[in-house]
C-alpha cells in the first residue's frame, strides 16, 4: 500500500581516466527547458517499486529530469534503505508544508516543485508533466566548464531564488533482503546521494563555480543543479551531468 507521514537542461560526458581528463566543453551553452521530477521512494515500501520503474521510463524522455530521493522513515519495518538520506526526508516534509499537503507518502512524485502526485499513477504525471512543460520558459542562464570547474551564469531575474547541488549515481539495482520487498530485486534510476544548498540567488546577475572533480573523487557518476524559487517552489532551472565511466 502506499505509505503516509503526517528549464533547462544538459548532459556533459567526463571521461573517465587516472588523471580525470577535462571535458571538451568550453564555450557557454544556453539551457533548455526541461521538467524536474521528485520520486520520493523507499526500498522498505512494498507500493514502491512499480513508482520506481516508471521514474526509470520517464526519466529517458526528452525534456525530463529524473531524481529519485530516498528517504529514511520506512527503515525501522525491516530492512533500512541503502540510499536513505536525511536530508531528502526533511525535503520531502518541506514540500508538503509548501503544497499545502497534510501529510508526505510513499511513493510520491514532486513535478517541477509545484505539484504531486502518486508516484505509479502514470495518467496522473503525465498531465502534471503536460502542465509544468507549457509554464516552464528558458531564462537564458549559461554553463560551461573550466579546468574541472562548473561555471554558471544567472542572468537578471525577477525574485530570488536557491541553487541546489544534487549529487547522484545514475543507476543501481539492490536485492533487497528483508522487509516488505523481501527477495526482490529493484533498479533504480538517478539516485540522490548528496543533497546540498549552495546558494541562495537574489535574483541579480551572478556566476557561481561548482569543482566538479571533488563530485566524482566521492564515487558519483553524475551530479544535477536545480535553481528553485522562495527554496521549495516552482524549479526554474535545472543541469543535469552525467560523468561517463565507461570512456566513450
Amino acid at each position: 500500500m502506499i505509505r503516509h507521514l503526517s528549464l533547462l537542461c544538459m548532459t556533459v560526458a567526463l571521461v573517465a581516466g587516472a588523471a580525470l581528463a577535462r571535458p571538451a566543453l568550453a564555450a557557454d551553452v544556453v539551457l533548455k527547458p526541461v521538467t524536474v521530477l521528485e520520486l520520493f521512494t523507499s526500498q522498505g515500501c512494498s507500493s514502491c517499486p512499480p513508482a520506481d520503474a516508471l521514474l526509470n521510463d520517464l526519466a529517458t524522455r526528452d525534456g525530463v529530469l529524473g531524481l529519485s530521493f530516498h528517504v529514511d522513515y520506512w527503515d525501522y519495518i525491516g530492512w533500512k534503505d541503502t540510499f536513505a538520506l536525511a536530508e531528502t526526508t526533511a525535503r520531502q516534509r518541506a514540500y508538503g508544508a509548501a503544497l499545502g499537503a497534510s501529510y508526505v507518502y510513499t511513493p510520491q512524485v514532486v513535478v517541477g516543485g509545484r505539484a504531486h502526485e502518486v508516484g505509479s499513477n502514470r495518467a496522473g504525471i503525465e498531465r502534471l508533466i503536460a502542465s509544468d512543460s507549457d509554464r516552464t520558459q528558458s531564462l537564458g542562464i549559461t554553463a560551461r566548464i573550466e579546468d574541472g570547474v562548473l561555471v554558471l551564469s544567472l542572468p537578471p531575474h525577477e525574485g530570488g531564488a536557491w541553487l541546489w547541488q544534487v549529487d547522484i549515481d545514475r543507476n543501481h539495482e539492490v536485492a533487497i533482503q528483508r522487509g516488505e520487498n523481501s527477495g526482490r530485486t529493484v533498479r533504480y534510476h538517478n539516485v540522490v546521494r548528496n543533497l546540498n544548498r549552495i546558494a541562495a540567488w537574489d535574483g541579480s546577475a551572478r556566476e557561481y563555480r561548482l569543482d566538479l572533480d571533488a563530485i566524482r573523487r566521492k564515487g558519483r557518476d553524475g551530479c544535477a543543479i536545480l535553481v528553485q524559487q522562495d527554496g521549495y517552489g516552482p524549479i526554474i532551472g535545472a543541469l543535469e551531468i552525467a560523468f561517463d565511466a565507461s570512456g566513450s
